[in-house]
């Protein structure tokens, strides 16, 4: 239907913005990119076209370009919540994890605050292995035991991925010696 729309509209900005974040949800990320740029100009740039842009191209695994375009939408709109945390998601995936933290901490800041944003923090802070810090900001929005289980089942990943790493260095070693 939304491509059907889109063909008949094709200057029609909102249903091309709704046509490309459906074809992003659908799996089909370069199409959803083409579809998205047609769907706000330079002239007249859309803050939530390029927040919708910035996660495709996380999707993609272009984590730089994404950090551009939702830096463009927070020169729109300063301080949104919902593009400082999806910045922030995108630092985090980058493995910057302190400007990940930095980044979900002043869009945690913002007021009302999305419970998501907070979650978001708390796993930033928990890969950074301060995990009674991440399930004191998991509490503001989850009962106590669930902050505790999400904490605990971090810490044993992260303690699992680092035996994983010790194990494949000690293989090589191994290996690089025979």
């Amino acid at each position: 239907m939304l491509e059907k729309a889109s063909i008949e509209n094709p200057r029609n900005k909102a249903v091309l913005g709704a046509y490309g974040r459906a074809l992003a949800e659908a799996g089909n990320y370069e199409q959803a990119l083409e579809v998205l740029d047609r769907a706000h100009t330079p002239d007249q740039p859309d803050w939530h076209i390029l927040s919708a842009q910035g996660a495709v191209l996380d999707q993609m695994g272009r984590h730089a370009d994404a950090q551009r375009y939702y830096l463009t939408a927070l020169k729109i709109v300063p301080d949104e919540p919902s593009v400082l945390s999806n910045l922030g998601l995108s630092y985090a995936l980058s493995k910057n994890l302190r400007e990940a933290e930095a980044t979900l901490r002043r869009a945690a800041a913002q007021h009302p605050v999305d419970s998501r944003i907070r979650q978001n923090l708390a796993l930033v802070v928990g890969l950074q292995g301060r995990f009674a810090e991440a399930e004191s900001i998991a509490r503001a929005d989850l009962p106590a035991d669930e902050a505790a289980a999400n904490a605990a089942y971090l810490k044993q990943m992260l303690a699992h991925r680092k035996d994983l790493h010790e194990t494949t260095r000690s293989a090589r070693a191994e290996a690089g010696a025979s």
